[in-house]
């Protein structure tokens, strides 16, 4: 596991299809990175490769053994928020209430405020 969107299947890394999930040095990463390890602990995960992305990942819809898919379960607990520009909107019926509020990093990423997040990594380079 990378972190809460990514994780490494046969020395490849692969960005969970259409979902955001917080950086690890965010609010909720650590969390968000724990949670893909416990759902993927120990599973064979099938990846269902959809594209490269801009940054050169594989970017692939995850499944657990019992069909679940990885992207929506990682929205479901909370820990990871729709990306329409990329899923279409298919998880957003399954963001927690609180979501796009907990995890304000990723949700002003999406809105391209990159300010946002320079102005954070800055506060954390102070500590």
């Amino acid at each position: 596991m990378t972190d809460g969107d990514t994780i490494v299947i046969k020395k490849t890394q692969i960005r969970l299809f259409g979902v955001d999930a917080p950086e690890l040095d965010h609010p909720y990463g650590q969390k968000a990175k724990w949670a893909m390890v416990k759902l993927c602990k120990g599973q064979t995960i099938r990846a269902e490769v959809t594209e490269q992305d801009d940054h050169g990942r594989t970017v692939a819809r995850c499944y657990l053994p019992d069909g679940r898919d990885l992207s929506a379960e990682m929205v479901k607990l909370g820990l990871a928020i729709d990306w329409p520009k990329f899923s279409g909107g298919i998880y957003r019926d399954f963001e927690t209430p609180d979501a796009r509020k907990k995890l304000w990093l990723a949700a002003a990423r999406q809105k391209g405020h990159m300010h946002v997040w320079e102005r954070f990594q800055a506060t954390q380079a102070k500590r």
